[in-house]
């Protein structure tokens, strides 16, 4: 069944399944091809008659990982023509309904809307929301500081992909009406480098405004390349190139550049495609924009997984093998030097493989949260989770991995194949009731508060008020890992984030 809506640029047509609506590949730009790659997002160009939205369309140019094999996640014909986004919602009225936006991971280099596990007709239909996901330009079409690395010859200053999700932002707030939805009540959310884009936008003037609430599930705000160091990641991916024929190289050609800097982490570090410090679209690091207040009186809700790391090291088997000297030295690495025996002494369970992975975790998800939740607690209310369910996959050895609270949030977890990844059973389903019932709350109130969590505590300084969900009942605890988190007051604070290590 089909139903058409007009919106600025002219009619879609949806279509409803399980009584939720849903509109597919919605052009919220102009493709950036052609002489706008590496250029800022235009707004969409209207089109005659009515546009099709029943099938997901292509996804940002990318090199599949390892990761998404292991999951079995499935493909998406890329392109860089990707600027599209995908909504359901229950309704096409005007009942003004709460909005949420997912900005979606990947290392800021792979994924897209499309994903199986971000479908949003379950989250929908539960909270009575609109529910969105988005495509955004990845690794070198997005994240490429082009301008100081070819002194102004090409225009990318390394921010486009933040660019496109504020121009999707700007389309929500222009068009979600005649979806039901409530341009005055939008929450983004987002996972891993969706959760840092989360954080980077609370940050970024251009997108104050145009959210009232965010998420930011197992990424936060330390992030963000200086301009000399994307520069330099630039200069080394266009090597040898002339610079006249960029605009006009192949998009696999691009790829195969952007696969060297990727397999080369000593050298580039890790993410060394992220948003960069440009100074326009993001004037500071997002944590010390948050910490100043760029974000005043939006809520935020953030967190992490326990066992995140876990996932990173799983296709690493000799790494099991590391003793204490090895593990110092690795601490080392992190930390620059001097604090790595005192940062390594704070993690006492397990071997020196699982106490590497407890440090990472912590280094690269864990602390940026619990910082993230306390910079904002000063300028509106904030709140942190920890999530500690284990997946069954590969025999429980992931653990509470990274990711695994996607399907969760979605109500997916038992979609297909998934199950396999995040468990089936009834403590998920309780799991899964739990989350998208905290979620949903938030979105629509502010608070993540709900008849299955009870009182939700704002998190204080003093209290460190964390939810943890998976674990039994959803419950709150005050301070958690307490002796973790003090150890890495020692370390710079230009050392904690995950692009020193992803």
């Amino acid at each position: 069944m089909g139903q058409i809506v007009k919106i600025a640029q002219g009619k879609l047509e949806g279509l409803l399944a399980e009584g939720v609506w849903r509109f597919c590949a919605i052009p919220y730009a102009k493709p950036p091809v052609g002489a706008l790659r590496w250029r800022l997002p235009e707004p969409p160009q209207p089109w005659s008659g009515v546009r099709e939205a029943h099938q997901m369309g292509t996804i940002a140019a990318q090199i599949r990982t390892p990761i998404e094999d292991m999951l079995e996640i499935t493909d998406g014909e890329k392109s860089e023509d990707c600027l599209y986004l995908n909504l359901w919602t229950p309704g096409l009225d005007d009942a003004k309904r709460p909005v949420m936006l997912w900005i979606h991971g990947g290392a800021f280099t792979t994924g897209g809307g499309h994903v199986g596990a971000y479908r949003g007709d379950h989250l929908a239909a539960r909270g009575d929301v609109v529910v969105i996901t988005i495509n955004y330009r990845l690794g070198a079409f997005g994240f490429l500081n082009l301008r100081d690395a070819t002194d102004g010859k090409l225009p990318a200053t390394g921010t486009e992909g933040l660019a496109d999700q504020i121009a999707a932002l700007r389309w929500v707030r222009d068009n979600i009406s005649a979806f039901g939805g409530d341009p005055g009540n939008v929450t983004i959310f987002g996972e891993s480098a969706g959760g840092m884009s989360v954080s980077a936008l609370l940050s970024c003037p251009a997108a104050r405004g145009l959210f009232h609430k965010a998420i930011a599930q197992s990424g936060a705000a330390h992030i963000g390349k200086p301009r000399e160091q994307s520069a330099a990641i630039a200069r080394a991916l266009i090597g040898e190139m002339p610079l006249d024929s960029l605009m006009d190289a192949p998009m696999e050609t691009i790829l195969k550049a952007q696969g060297t800097i990727l397999g080369n982490p000593k050298s580039f570090g890790g993410l060394p495609f992220m948003p960069t410090i440009d100074g326009t679209i993001l004037p500071a690091r997002p944590i010390d924009g948050v910490r100043n207040g760029a974000a005043a009186g939006i809520p935020v809700l953030a967190g992490s997984t326990r066992d995140e790391w876990n996932i990173f090291t799983v296709m690493r088997p000799k790494l099991r093998e590391m003793d204490e000297a090895k593990l110092l030295s690795y601490a080392a690495g992190v930390t620059g030097g001097e604090c790595a025996a005192g940062v390594a002494a704070a993690y006492t369970e397990g071997s020196p493989f699982d106490r590497w992975n407890a440090i990472m975790t912590d280094h690269s998800f864990t602390v940026p949260a619990i910082r993230l939740a306390q910079a904002q607690s000063a300028h509106a209310p904030s709140y942190a989770y920890r999530f500690d369910w284990r997946s069954p996959f590969m025999g429980g050895l992931l653990g509470a991995c990274h990711t695994l609270e996607v399907g969760f949030v979605f109500g997916t977890f038992d979609q297909q194949n998934a199950g396999q990844f995040f468990g089936n059973d009834a403590a998920a389903k309780a799991l899964c009731d739990a989350m998208m019932e905290s979620w949903i709350a938030f979105a629509r109130t502010g608070s993540p508060s709900s008849s299955r969590t009870g009182d939700w505590p704002p998190y204080e300084s003093g209290k460190r008020q964390t939810m943890i969900f998976g674990d039994g009942p959803p419950h709150a605890v005050g301070a958690p890992h307490e002796g973790r988190r003090k150890a890495w007051d020692a370390v710079a604070e230009a050392r904690i984030g995950p692009q020193a290590s992803l």
